[in-house]
């Protein structure tokens, strides 16, 4: 099994739960009264303060979901952090971009999100689910722990009370640590994440098999490379011609805009105001990087016909794919390289077409003149 590509699809796959639980979650808001829950809280930040006591389930989302006092039942929160530092008597359910677990937790904990982190102090009484990018466990879990995700870290103050199983890239275990049970690496662990506000419906995150991610990766980008070759033809000839011409220059603007983008998105994150133009963003971003992935493929099968003196959209199209599914099982993360710089150029001569014409449209919009006093010419 290639480690690379399956961890590629299992980010790709706690990403598109992400998202979809977040949409679907949207509609319940409106009708918070129709909910399980015997309360149901939404805003930019929703706080349960110390000395709090909420009686009962809750249903939370927000920009961040901060709870320092008390739920007397079980937590269902959805939103960019979510953080416990009081106590919650049931379980907590958790999707968001970080979740940390600070206080005390009476039943489980399943948590989904970019980082999740159990700090030195907090107490876990039942078991810990959680499947994110990089997972910390600093703090105690009297039953079993299941953990999946790129780095997994136990560290010296983890106290398990039961079996860790794991699927990581990287999993340490500092000096002090300890784990009751057994420790067992599980290449095929998946999880069933409760999705809050979804009814009780379940999504499981699967280890997805190498050959399945990337015919499915192939299949997907085909798709759309046909849409923005039918939709948008000339554009799409437009970047494969800056891309070429400027390849430096491409994968340099591609560069800065993959690094610029998401820091301006973080920033807005951080005012309530900015919160739904941030989260609103992070979703058009993600867009704009498969259509850059699939236009930079475009862009090297045309090269490689041209090399061959043969012209064909759909052939180069389809080669240009064809070629980024392959390398994409090289071993040694070489796939992943050359996907990166493939990402780059196509980015890269995306953004540089697109700024392009909106400095066209200026032009053609702005009135001539021929001084600085704004004198039309004479006709």
């Amino acid at each position: 099994m290639t480690h690379n590509v399956r961890q590629m699809g299992y980010r790709l796959g706690v990403l598109l739960v992400v998202l979809l639980v977040v949409a679907g979650s949207v509609p319940t808001l409106a009708f918070a009264q129709e909910t399980n829950a015997e309360e149901a809280r939404a805003g930019g930040i929703v706080r349960i303060g110390p000395g709090e006591t909420v009686t009962g389930d809750l249903d939370a989302t927000g920009g961040t979901v901060l709870v320092l006092g008390t739920v007397d039942g079980d937590l269902e929160a959805v939103g960019g952090t979510v953080v416990v530092s009081g106590t919650v008597t049931g379980d907590v359910t958790a999707v968001a971009g970080s979740v940390t677990i600070e206080g005390n937790v009476g039943g489980s904990v399943d948590a989904l999100g970019g980082s999740v982190v159990v700090r030195d102090g907090a107490r876990i009484d039942g078991s810990l689910e959680a499947a994110a990018g990089a997972i910390r466990l600093d703090g105690e879990v009297v039953g079993n722990a299941r953990l999946g995700g790129d780095e997994v870290t136990l560290g010296p103050t983890a106290v398990v009370g039961g079996n860790v199983e794991y699927d990581a890239e990287t999993f340490d275990v500092a000096p002090g640590a300890s784990v009751a049970g057994t420790t067992t690496q599980n290449d095929d662990l998946s999880f069933d994440v409760g999705s809050p506000f979804a009814g009780g419906v379940d999504f499981a995150v699967p280890a997805i098999p190498p050959i399945v991610a990337v015919a499915y990766g192939f299949l997907a980008n085909l798709l759309l490379g046909a849409v923005v070759l039918l939709v948008a033809p000339r554009f799409a000839e437009q970047v494969v011609e800056v891309g070429t011409s400027r390849a430096v220059q491409s994968g340099g603007v591609g560069l800065l805009t993959l690094v610029g983008v998401p820091i301006v998105l973080v920033i807005l994150l951080l005012t309530i105001v900015g919160i739904p133009l941030s989260l609103l963003g992070f979703v058009v971003f993600g867009f704009t990087l498969w259509v850059g992935q699939v236009l930079g493929a475009y862009l090297v099968g045309t090269k490689a016909l041209d090399m061959a003196d043969s012209t064909s959209r759909w052939g180069a199209l389809v080669l240009g794919l064809l070629a980024l599914a392959v390398l994409g099982l090289l071993p040694f993360g070489l796939g992943g390289i050359v996907s990166f710089v493939v990402l780059l150029l196509g980015l890269g001569a995306l953004a540089l077409v697109l700024y392009e014409r909106s400095r066209g449209e200026r032009r053609r919009s702005a009135p001539d003149v021929d001084d600085e006093l704004g004198r039309r010419p004479a006709a």
